[in-house]
């Protein structure tokens, strides 16, 4: 594969096709958020801080009175708000230090919590109480996962629910498995990472795992049914930290955000089999597997912010806007949100291993950092991003207003 660079003029006019306005913005924290979260299921988000507490917020559709006759003059009849956000809970969780990352499994019951403490919590949200008209109750720890020797610094569901990834400053990633009445059971501990791991990513369909590390490289890793668990490919490519991953929602492309400020994009190439079903082969000087496929660099685009990029999230391209598209030649394979040092979030469009800056927002969060961006799946074009001001935001984006 040969490595393609950032095209020398990939939108001529200079004019970006969309804007990214800012519809709210979520309060609380009294530290800066690390990482926020959609909830897959329901109309719930949640973020996390240095404070050591998670907050969530629920949110709606508005009824404007020129869209229903009948609105009885509710807190939004002269709002032209598209969505409210309203405070729904807060976790005290218990960490002793701040809470790194959170995310949410498929089913949206259980929230894991990433900390600084060095340990990994599952929080179960309780039934209500029916003589008191509850239909749910408060968040509950339900599980600790203790084993690692330093900070947490990312957690993450396989596709399926069945399986939680977390990784650390101690240079390792732990998989566990999720087991009947909150029980968990440490499947592999892979220490193959030289530095700090930063950040660990499922792919959308398969168990298949992607993690970023302090020292440059990203390592893929399949289930060895015979064996254990291991990394069939090592990605290189980036000359500083590699922050943040996201798998496209297809699953065949990959992108990693660094500190070298560049966005580069690994593409899957699927080879014939050679061996049987979920054995491996030694090619070259890494491990390749029929199940993993091989992965090589597809795209780099460098300078895609001024300075270190921590946080990147993949979404399809929304319906409501692909009849906009301007070209139908290529391959849509998607959105890429990113976030970083220089406070700016960038959309990009990226089509079969190309792309174009859709759009831009600088001083996302005033002077702040920008720590996570990530797109929710229940609104398309919902983007939320969190930051060291100690707040969250919900970002919408819309075609850009003509001339």
């Amino acid at each position: 594969m040969t490595t393609q660079a950032e095209p020398e003029n990939p939108n001529p006019s200079g004019k970006l096709l969309y804007t990214l306005q800012e519809i709210a913005t979520l309060e609380g924290h009294s530290d800066r958020v690390w990482a926020v979260a959609w909830n897959p299921v329901q109309r719930l988000i949640a973020s996390c801080s240095a404070d050591k507490t998670v907050r969530m917020w629920s949110y709606n559709r508005c009824r404007r009175r020129d869209e229903d006759a009948e609105y009885d003059g509710g807190i939004n009849k002269n709002s032209d708000k598209e969505f409210e956000f309203l405070p729904a809970t807060e976790i005290v969780t218990g960490h002793r230090k701040t809470v790194r990352w959170i995310a949410w499994s498929p089913s949206g019951k259980d929230l894991a919590t990433a900390s600084f403490d060095s340990s990994v919590s599952i929080w179960e949200r309780l039934e209500g109480d029916e003589e008191e008209g509850e239909s749910l109750g408060e968040w509950e720890c339900v599980s600790t996962l203790e084993g690692h020797d330093s900070e947490c610094k990312s957690v993450a569901y396989s596709s399926d629910g069945s399986l939680i990834a977390s990784c650390s400053r101690d240079k390792s990633v732990w998989i566990w498995e999720v087991q009947p009445e909150g029980d968990f059971e440490c499947l592999s501990v892979l220490m193959h990472h030289t530095q700090d791991v930063k950040c660990v990513a499922w792919h959308p369909r398969e168990e298949l795992l992607a993690s970023a590390s302090y020292d440059d490289t990203i390592m893929l890793y399949v289930d060895d049914p015979s064996d254990d668990w291991f990394p069939f490919t090592t990605l290189s490519g980036h000359t500083s930290t590699v922050w943040s991953l996201a798998f496209s929602p297809c699953g065949s492309l990959l992108v990693s955000a660094s500190d070298d400020r560049s966005l580069r994009i690994w593409r899957r190439e699927p080879k014939t089999s050679i061996v049987g079903p979920g054995q491996s082969v030694r090619i070259g000087a890494g491990t390749s597997s029929t199940t993993g496929g091989q992965w090589s660099i597809g795209l780099v685009i460098p300078n895609a912010h001024s300075r270190s990029i921590y946080s990147v999230s993949w979404s399809k391209t929304p319906e409501s806007f692909k009849a906009a598209e301007s070209s139908t030649s290529t391959r849509d394979r998607g959105w890429i949100a990113s976030g970083g040092g220089d406070g700016h979030i960038k959309v990009d469009d990226e089509r079969n291993v190309s792309h174009t800056l859709i759009a831009d927002v600088g001083d996302s969060h005033g002077v702040a950092d920008v720590n996570c961006v990530v797109w929710s799946t229940l609104e398309p074009g919902l983007l939320a991003s969190a930051g060291d001001d100690s707040a969250s935001k919900i970002w919408s984006i819309s075609a850009a207003q003509s001339e």
